[in-house]
């Protein structure tokens, strides 16, 4: 079984909007042991994308085509998969229906173009799950299957999460679970996890019972995914739980999450279970640090407050940094230790430096320093990023949050 990807909008060819859809859909599909050889971005033209899905039913055995589900006049997939199939469009009831709570929920009036979401190609099968007001559909022909969902990413991963993989897992025949499970790194590079982990993707390359892939992500940092594939969801949670043991004993406390956690979480997490509150004292980060603990559900009990202490004379006045350069081990250390009285916290994180684009108090930009205090002890750390001044930001920010995470899993 190959399942083709169509995604539709001329705004993706026009690179206005980057197609994630895709590369989502991909990755769903490849996890749930179905090939997928092509993926294709078309534009909002009838004639081009009746041509691109033709030749997709001739190459693959089932299509999903994204995107084109609106009620605009150029959103024409459904006018495109019936013409395909040679049928009419016909206008269903039930969908107008719940077209209409959708927009009565909303206490907004229905404007009449949205009718045109009702309108599905005469004997297709409309998708059971509907998150928003574009009903996705399927129709087959030739033995073959076409899913339409609307591209919307949230509506769309709900719609082939819940029906079209499950669908297409039918067809195809698949009964074994395939699952992945992401391990979230920080502090190595790719090449330096690939030689660590040499031995062990060599052992499983031998036994099949699992794989190993490096995904670097930027300032989210290197994830390694594993992969593993058993006749039920309780053998396969299994392997991968044995599995990420080993990743972890062979690497060691460089991951910090699993899957969706994030750097800001696996902090707090830390903090909490030693009961231990933090302050922050930004200056280069301009409250980007704060900004990403507090997304955290549940941060108020660990995180206390944070300073954006921008200005050289904020750094004297309230955080009783001596005068002098505030790009400096002695600006960063004083910020820690006034970070934690003013806020009566256990720890504490304060961040200086040189964003850009001009350099300051003689350092050039890229520079910073930043530290962490635990157990009243500062630790200070001068680094020099190669980046701008966005990913500067950034990358101080993981990179500090790390930084503490490390000390509070060693006790401080």
């Amino acid at each position: 079984m190959n399942c083709e990807v169509i995604a539709v909008g001329t705004e993706l060819l026009l690179g206005q909007i980057v197609d994630t859809n895709s590369s989502w859909i991909g990755e769903q599909l490849a996890m749930a042991g179905i090939d997928s050889h092509h993926q294709v971005k078309v534009g909002d033209n009838f004639g081009r994308m009746q041509a691109v899905l033709s030749q997709a039913l001739e190459r693959s055995d089932s299509v999903i085509m994204c995107g084109g589900l609106g009620p605009t006049q150029d959103d024409i997939t459904r006018d495109v998969i019936a013409a395909a199939l040679g049928v009419e469009l016909v206008r269903r009831d039930d969908i107008v229906e719940r077209i209409s709570q959708v927009f009565g929920g909303r206490d907004r009036a229905m404007p009449e173009n949205n009718l045109r979401q009702a309108d599905v190609p005469d004997g297709a099968e409309v998708l059971p799950v509907m998150p928003g007001t574009a009903p996705g559909f399927k129709v087959e022909t030739g033995g073959k299957a076409v899913y339409a969902v609307p591209g919307v990413p949230w509506e769309m991963q709900q719609m082939v999460g819940e029906c079209v993989l499950p669908d297409l897992k039918r067809r195809a025949g698949i009964t074994a679970v395939i699952k992945s499970r992401t391990l979230r790194t920080w502090g190595d590079s790719e090449s330096g996890l690939a030689e660590k982990l040499h031995e062990e993707i060599e052992r499983l390359d031998e036994t099949g019972e699992c794989t190993i892939a490096f995904l670097a992500s930027g300032m989210e940092g290197l994830k390694v995914r594993l992969t593993a594939k058993a006749p039920s969801e309780a053998e396969v949670d299994e392997i991968l739980a044995n599995e990420e043991q080993i990743v972890r004993g062979i690497v060691g406390d460089i991951v910090f999450g699993v899957d969706d956690e994030t750097m800001e979480s696996a902090v707090l997490d830390a903090l909490r279970s030693r009961g231990w509150t933090l302050a922050l004292a930004e200056s280069l980060t301009g409250g980007l640090i704060g900004s990403r603990l507090t997304a955290v559900p549940g941060a108020s009990d660990v995180f206390r407050g944070g300073l954006v202490s921008y200005a050289s004379d904020v750094k004297f006045d309230l955080l009783e940094v001596p005068e002098g350069p505030v790009v400096s081990e002695e600006a960063v250390t004083a910020m820690a230790h006034g970070a934690a009285k003013l806020l009566d916290a256990d720890c504490a994180i304060a961040v200086t430096g040189v964003a850009g684009p001009d350099p300051l108090d003689g350092e050039d930009p890229g520079t910073v320093w930043m530290a962490t205090l635990v157990n009243g002890q500062v630790e200070a750390t001068k680094v020099k990023f190669p980046f701008d001044r966005e990913r500067t930001r950034q990358f101080t920010t993981v990179s500090i949050l790390n930084n503490l995470r490390m000390r509070v899993l060693a006790g401080g």
